[in-house]
């Protein structure tokens, strides 16, 4: 099992050297992944007619995951990338084809692509895109990715898109893979559907629930669950005896990556310890995870 960590969210805001710093961190301490989280924006929680769920709100930075690993492909030589998750249907596809298909070139084949339908209805009004069709939306995006990644012209009418014979240029010259994510039945046959391996939001029961039923929908869909990649994330403040048992509990799930998450997450799990905050308890909570579990 590879290790990897969760780009921290509000650690950098505008400091572009320590975002460069941490990533190299990473990157030198054995870390095979970085995961980026999205939000195009944050939306403030009270007041609303309909409640917001999600963990996040204004107040909080979030470095667009894209741009950022375009970044951080020039910095950095091995460590790969996963977005986690970019939220598709808010986005346009063949834009989104263009993008990925250039961070896969400049990082020499660094990139992997984790969409899932996100949590936000506000961000969808903010960019124009309807909240109720997102679930339809992603499931023809996805295939359509994959042509626009690897034919030189394509030709497609559906319910969502009309792409008149175009074609993206530069195409990668691999299978870029694509991830997917979330937290319900819909989910498990999206990913096993059109994934090439799912991400956990937590290495918690309700995870390791999910997963057990996705080795089985994945069954019900031909697909070989041994192929299949699965990767969870465990949060810093739950302390190195959690840590411990989540990863061996991910390593009899045949998980592929075991993943750090050093910021604040709402509501804490009883009994957590204090996130880290700064840059540099950032980075030294790197260098404790991956001691304690080599």
């Amino acid at each position: 099992m590879k290790f990897s960590a969760v780009f921290p969210v509000n650690a950098f805001a505008n400091d572009a050297v320590a975002i460069r710093d941490w990533a190299q961190a990473a990157e030198a301490l054995g870390y095979a992944r970085i995961v980026g989280y999205d939000h195009v924006v944050g939306a403030v929680h009270e007041g609303r007619k309909e409640p917001l769920f999600g963990s996040y709100s204004e107040k909080d930075v979030f470095h667009e995951p894209l741009t950022l690993f375009a970044f951080l492909a020039g910095v950095t030589k091995t460590i790969d990338f996963l977005t986690g998750m970019i939220v598709l249907p808010q986005r346009q596809t063949v834009l989104v084809a263009k993008q990925t298909a250039q961070i896969d070139i400049v990082s020499q084949g660094r990139l992997n692509l984790g969409v899932a339908i996100g949590w936000n209805p506000v961000e969808y009004e903010a960019l124009g895109v309807p909240w109720r069709s997102r679930g339809a939306r992603i499931d023809e995006q996805i295939p359509l990715l994959r042509r626009l990644w690897s034919e030189p012209v394509i030709d497609f009418t559906g319910t969502y898109h009309r792409i008149d014979r175009v074609g993206v240029a530069p195409r990668p010259s691999r299978r870029i893979p694509i991830w997917t994510g979330g937290f319900a039945e819909p989910a498990l046959q999206r990913a096993a559907k059109f994934a090439d391996g799912f991400l956990f939001a937590s290495a918690s029961s309700e995870s390791i629930a999910l997963a057990i039923r996705l080795k089985e929908v994945l069954a019900e869909h031909a697909r070989d669950a041994a192929a299949f990649a699965l990767q969870s994330i465990v949060a810093y403040s739950l302390g190195p005896k959690v840590w411990r048992e989540e990863l061996e509990v991910w390593k009899q799930l045949g998980a592929t990556h075991f993943t750090l998450r050093t910021h604040r997450q709402t509501p804490p799990r009883p009994g957590s310890a204090r996130p880290a905050e700064s840059i540099d308890e950032h980075i030294q909570a790197l260098e404790t995870f991956i001691r304690e579990l080599r």
